[in-house]
């Protein structure tokens, strides 16, 4: 299952590409458009904390790191996280998108790319774990179809030291593919 994500991904106008040290200065540069952003980040990919937190991230072997690509110019990044082929689940995360993409349907291209990449590979059920204070990526995650199921409460410890509350969404296999079959 592994492998098969692993895989360069398109989409609607959109595609992804394993990350290799090729894209580690353009990630940088499209981490550090908008630094605001990072303290409702779990961890920062902000200049100081950067080369850190993308090691640590790519050191883990549940966890798969893509760059995405608006047609061809350099859009952002998101992994498949967590990893479990024995029961069929991972957590999409580790998101975000250059400022001048957000609003514009990109997060529903990029993410219909990766759901369709997961429920292709066996997959059954895909997790999006959110900040309780980051109301623009809840509002997100119920656009693409997510499910709530509720507040994981002091779920982990951010890189700011605040205990944080996560939203859990999900989206089954099967949930996914009657809203695509509707057009949704």
């Amino acid at each position: 299952m592994i492998e098969a994500l692993a895989r360069p991904m398109t989409g609607e106008g959109c595609r992804a590409e394993p990350y290799s040290e090729a894209h580690r200065e353009a990630l940088r540069a499209a981490c550090a458009e908008d630094l605001d952003i990072w303290p409702i980040y779990a961890w920062s990919f902000d200049p100081a904390r950067f080369d850190d937190t993308l090691d640590r991230l790519l050191s883990r072997p549940d966890r798969l790191l893509f760059v995405l690509f608006d047609g061809d110019a350099f859009a952002g990044m998101s992994a498949f996280l967590g990893i479990d082929p024995e029961r069929q689940v991972l957590e999409i995360g580790n998101t975000y998108y250059r400022p001048h993409l957000r609003g514009t349907g990109f997060n529903r291209r990029a993410k219909d790319m990766m759901l369709a990449r997961a429920f292709d590979c066996g997959v059954r059920r895909v997790e999006f774990r959110v900040d309780a204070r980051n109301a623009r990526s809840q509002a997100a995650m119920a656009k693409i179809g997510g499910v709530r199921e509720g507040v994981i409460r002091q779920d982990r410890i951010t890189w700011t030291g605040h205990v944080r509350d996560t939203v859990l969404f999900s989206i089954l296999r099967d949930e996914w593919l009657e809203g695509r079959a509707a057009g949704r």
